[in-house]
């Protein structure tokens, strides 16, 4: 008994200590980010994403996030969907999972659905510039076009170099003055 209440007070303290280094790293590649150049922070960036999108103890998972994409890639999203749900049951505290299905929602036109999905995704990661830009797309489906300025407003402040956000918010000022006119 003591065997394995030893080991499982060790599997717990290894999987803290992944979760802290997890975390070092991601607050320093956010520190980077923000000082870097574009042609330097796209590599930044695709280190985040490996690390959002890998789960922090649970390799089961990280495969159905992937088996996931790739049936949005293959244009089966309610399948994704499914699998999205089952890794948001499975672990709620994965914002890469909620990211996941508020894209799919998105791109079904399930606009609120998708808006829920990325409150939920900024809840556990504020920093998470993708689902900013993502709320922005669907604040403009919205018509709430400040809050899509707000929200590329808030994904350039932690990303600086990212484009989309520039080129939305310029599109946006675009349409609020067409529904002025």
């Amino acid at each position: 008994m003591r065997k394995i209440l030893s080991f499982l007070i060790l599997f717990i303290l290894t999987i803290k200590t992944y979760a802290n280094e997890r975390d070092i790293l991601l607050n320093e590649l956010f520190i980077k980010l923000k000082k870097n150049s574009s042609d330097t922070s796209y590599e930044i960036e695709k280190k985040i994403w490996k690390i959002w999108s890998t789960h922090p103890d649970n390799q089961n998972l990280t495969n159905m996030l992937l088996n996931g994409s790739n049936l949005v890639n293959d244009n089966r999203f309610n399948e994704a969907i499914n699998i999205f749900t089952q890794v948001i049951e499975l672990d709620p505290d994965w914002a890469e999972a909620w990211n996941k299905r508020a894209t799919v929602f998105y791109l079904l036109g399930e606009f609120q659905k998708s808006q829920n999905d990325i409150d939920k995704v900024l809840e556990l990661e504020k920093r998470h510039f993708g689902a900013l830009a993502g709320q922005g797309l669907v604040n403009i489906q919205l018509k709430n076009y400040e809050k899509a300025i707000k929200s590329y407003k808030k994904a350039l402040k932690i990303y600086p170099s990212m484009r989309s956000p520039e080129i939305m918010i310029k599109e946006i000022e675009a349409l609020i003055k067409e529904d002025l006119i």
